[in-house]
């Protein structure tokens, strides 16, 4: 049996925090042609390095296999286009500034720095959406990172004085290359700005369901100021952010020294003992009491008549399902405003996707909102079910009914 060893480290230490047995990839969507195929899947076992401290899964899948055509397209949440443009609107532009977005999706972010007149390039992989950010006139190359693509970028376009890596940072099993890649786009007196999930939320919260194949690492503030290390960025500052459950912002530099906030941050996760293994070893039974409880809830509700069902479709909507083992009897469609997953199927359950206007027209008991993370949004976006009596169901971090 080939041992699984440490992406950064390369350590052969490592320990199970959670198994979540074996599950197709989360945004391998499928059309109805596709439902008498069999569909492969790939253990979802976390493990943590007690060497550096990276969580992290074994990287059964590639990055071209997931990200040449995406089934996600950034600007569908309307609060997370509203974050980066706040982002966008805190960064020290000038009019000679460039900005470089990895993993420029639909152009989300970078459509707010084309509207201040600012040059700008997104550099994403996947063909759909990147097509998608040229028609709402952002420049954007279609390609992975890496030391060598980050060259040809500076050859053609010059160093950036920002370079933007949101939600990307977790989906790369080279952190070392991808990393080198970052500092290779960045001028000297430029910044880095990085944006993950935070493992000390993930851990508290029970946001396990973000555990899936398209995420190779989870990130501590501690870990992640080693991942930058190892391509020759330094950890200057961090913020705590709310978005995705719970987020960090890293902001890194070519040179220079850890803020206050660094610190208070390491001692914060140090605290909740993810710098040691004992922050760890409980999670397998909490994520098995989240499973409980929906599970408890869904069929409490099909043996008493009334109907649930899903509000979206998401990459960690899909953990749960698969997870959890909910299929079309307990959950018979699900909704999505991602019109290239309509008259679709989830991968592994099967749950057919529709478009929102079904929840009006069947007029549910209850909503699982799959989303979790858009709580805020989506309670405004679905206040019309009060109309009939409907309610809202979260299912993480502890079963919810609103």
């Amino acid at each position: 049996m080939r041992m699984m060893t440490c992406r950064l480290c390369g350590s052969d230490d490592l320990t199970g925090v959670v198994d979540l047995g074996a599950t197709p990839p989360c945004e391998r969507i499928l059309t109805a042609d596709q439902l008498d195929e069999p569909e492969v899947t790939y253990p979802l076992h976390l493990r943590v390095c007690t060497s550096c401290w990276l969580a992290q899964i074994p990287p059964l899948i590639t990055p071209e296999e997931t990200f040449t055509d995406y089934a996600y397209f950034s600007s569908y949440s309307a609060s997370w286009v509203e974050h980066a443009r706040a982002f966008v609107a805190g960064l020290d532009l000038r009019p000679d500034s460039f900005v470089v977005e990895v993993a420029s999706n639909d152009g989300y972010l970078l459509r707010h720095v084309v509207e201040r007149g600012v040059r700008c390039l997104g550099v994403e992989p996947s063909v759909n959406v990147g097509q998608a950010a040229r028609e709402r006139g952002v420049p954007t190359v279609t390609a992975f990172l890496t030391p060598e693509s980050a060259q040809a970028v500076v050859a053609e376009h010059g160093k950036a004085d920002y370079v933007v890596a949101n939600n990307v940072y977790a989906h790369i099993p080279d952190v070392i290359g991808f990393t080198e890649g970052l500092r290779t786009l960045v001028a000297d007196d430029g910044l880095v700005s990085v944006e993950v999930q935070h493992l000390l939320t993930l851990m508290q919260l029970n946001q396990y369901d973000t555990i899936y194949h398209e995420h190779f690492q989870y990130y501590t503030v501690a870990s992640a100021q080693r991942a930058l290390a190892s391509g020759g960025l330094t950890l200057v500052d961090v913020e705590l952010l709310t978005t995705h459950g719970g987020s960090i912002r890293l902001w890194a530099a070519p040179s220079g020294a850890p803020s206050q906030r660094v610190s208070d941050v390491l001692a914060m996760e140090k605290a909740a003992g993810l710098h040691d293994i004992s922050g760890y070893i409980d999670f397998t039974e909490r994520v098995a009491k989240v499973r409980r409880d929906l599970l408890s809830f869904l069929i409490t509700a099909a043996e008493e008549g009334s109907t649930v069902v899903g509000y979206g479709a998401p990459g960690k909507g899909n953990t749960l399902l698969n997870h959890c083992g909910i299929r079309p009897d307990l959950l018979p469609y699900t909704v999505d405003r991602n019109p290239y997953k309509h008259g679709k199927f989830t991968p592994g359950a099967r749950i057919p996707i529709f478009e929102p206007e079904r929840i009006a027209a069947d007029k549910p008991d209850y909503v699982l909102v799959l989303p979790w993370n858009l709580r805020d949004e989506l309670i405004d976006q679905l206040s019309y079910i009060r109309d009939w009596g409907g309610r809202l169901v979260f299912p993480i971090p502890t079963l919810e009914v609103v």
